[in-house]
């Protein structure tokens, strides 16, 4: 990556309580839920830090209690901020152990007056005594709930718990790879495994035949349906369900065969099912992008019986920390 600094898009700041009783946010310490507070993170986007110290500084001021997560009372749970680095829209996402927010219109107010890229704020509601940051139930206190960025020739609309890359920088890179690898042509049916909010889905239908993008997250599925609309493209389907479901009804009863196999899957990697259904159709092409090393060389050594493992192309991803992504490109032994 060029520039290294402040290139994160997303960020989710527990909040907490300082020796002084005073509310604080920051980064939890390695393998502990004790806060470190943070003046300046040199991989955060500038503006969302400005933005989530205001909300604390509100907080503190207007005495809104925060959550203990011992007693399981208390309302502020997390920050969380998302920005589109080419658009500058802001999205603020205000994590509650509760309903309402005392003064929210208040405070939405003083947002607004300071914070002009700010397009929408939204109260997330979770009460479950639980390490996932995020409830299901999204509220929205000001704007339509989304925002928007430019990855590449395409516009994505991005939603409170749909995934994006959080260097979309670096994932414009990572996805021009990933396709350029695969040589996707115009007779080519694609699978679009583990698709997200369908980023990648798109950068391929240019190329392709037809596109099939498959994610767990119906959020994600919902704006990956609006990013095809968005962008006037027509070629791609996209499911909502778990990968290892729709994969086995996709070949094994609609019987729809696909040249070429992109997955992206969670760090956890491919599940032994998926794997199996990928070595029984044997696309000419598997095109893998991972973010954990480790689990992408285990899933590799699955599948080298029937595939020649051609290259494996690490990207700077996550630039200042142990993290790395690569692309791996596969191809069918004899094609």
């Amino acid at each position: 990556m060029e520039n290294p600094l402040y290139y994160r898009n997303k960020a989710q700041y527990p909040v907490g309580i300082d020796k002084d009783g005073s509310p604080k946010i920051g980064v939890f310490a390695n393998r502990t839920h004790e806060i470190i507070p943070i003046q300046e993170c040199l991989i955060q986007n500038k503006l969302s830090q400005n933005l989530a110290k205001f909300v604390l500084e509100w907080i503190r001021k207007n005495n809104i209690s925060i959550y203990n997560e011992t007693n399981g009372k208390g309302l502020i749970r997390h920050i969380v901020t998302k920005i589109g680095i080419k658009t500058n829209e802001i999205m603020l996402i205000l994590v509650i152990n509760g309903n309402e927010i005392p003064n929210e219109s208040n405070l939405v107010k003083e947002i607004l007056e300071n914070f002009k890229e700010v397009k929408t704020i939204v109260k997330n509601i979770n009460k479950k005594n639980t390490n996932v940051i995020m409830g299901k139930q999204n509220i929205n206190l000001y704007g339509n709930g989304y925002i928007e960025d430019i990855l590449g020739e395409y516009r994505f609309k991005i939603s409170p718990l749909s995934f994006y890359q959080v260097n979309p920088v670096q994932a414009e890179k990572l996805y021009n790879t990933g396709v350029e690898s695969a040589k996707i042509n115009k007779d080519d049916i694609v699978f679009d495994l583990y698709c997200g909010i369908g980023t990648i889905s798109l950068f391929m239908a240019k190329y392709a035949k037809k596109v099939y993008g498959i994610e767990i997250v119906e959020d994600a599925i919902k704006d990956a349906k609006e990013n095809a609309k968005i962008n006037n493209i027509s070629n791609v389907e996209f499911i909502a369900g778990d990968v290892e479901v729709v994969l086995d009804k996709l070949i094994n009863k609609d019987n729809i065969i696909p040249n070429v196999v992109m997955v992206d899957p969670p760090r956890k990697g491919l599940d032994k099912k998926s794997i199996e259904n990928i070595k029984k159709i044997k696309p000419k092409k598997l095109v893998y992008i991972s973010c954990n090393p480790a689990t992408l060389v285990r899933d590799l050594s699955y599948l080298e019986e029937i595939y020649d493992i051609k290259k494996v192309k690490p990207v700077d991803m996550f630039p200042f920390s142990k993290h790395v992504e690569c692309v791996a490109l596969l191809e069918l032994k004899n094609y």
